[in-house]
């Protein structure tokens, strides 16, 4: 089923744009975030513009993914876990095609803190969500985040996993991973690399 395109106002120069556009006709700018590649260098002005912008449009399409998405992706870089975790869950309910929304959703959980420190529960749900993005694209990123969680986690913990770390990291050399996609994932996980 189609999403209902919705009327906006390009967040950046203020032009007539809709959600069935990818970019604005005026300024060239995203018309909604789409990936978090989109606002990892974003001013935060513009970012705030974007945010209330979708808040405002999502207000009556509260089922609108790429409005979800959105704002999830402008929660993220605010470091707003708790939102950022509710607009993407919302938006994985609306599009189950989208492996960057479960690879985010999986990113939400950790909360900006090392995997080492949280909760059990939530290290198994993250988990869920990176296979289920690896389900759907098997990007090598995403096994290096996974690989990641089993170092941090249960590594560091003396626990048991299958594959373990380093079967996983090998699958994310395997696949493709490139260094700018690691460094960009331990800084909006907000951790540092480590030294496997």
């Amino acid at each position: 089923m189609a999403q209902q395109v919705i009327k906006l106002e390009c967040a950046f120069c203020g032009g007539p744009v809709s959600t069935g556009q990818k970019e604005c006709n005026y300024c060239h700018n995203p018309v909604v975030i789409s990936t978090f590649n989109s606002v990892y260098s974003m001013e935060m002005p513009l970012l705030n513009k974007y945010l209330q912008r979708d808040r405002q449009a999502l207000r009556g399409n509260p089922d609108h993914q790429d409005l979800n998405t959105s704002i999830a992706n402008c929660y993220l870089k605010l470091k707003m876990y708790d939102d950022a975790l509710l607009a993407f869950k919302k938006a994985i309910e609306d599009n189950f095609d989208n492996s960057e929304t479960f690879f985010y959703t999986a990113v939400c959980l950790l909360k900006g803190k090392k995997a080492f420190v949280a909760p059990r529960a939530d290290i198994d749900k993250a988990i869920e969500y990176i296979n289920s993005a690896l389900m759907i694209e098997p990007r090598g990123i995403y096994h290096y985040f996974l690989a990641y969680l089993k170092y941090d986690y249960f590594e560091r913990k003396y626990l048991n996993t299958t594959p373990n770390w380093k079967d996983t990291l090998q699958m994310a050399t395997d696949t493709g991973v490139s260094e700018a996609d690691i460094e960009q994932l331990f800084a909006v996980l907000r951790v540092a690399q480590p030294a496997w």
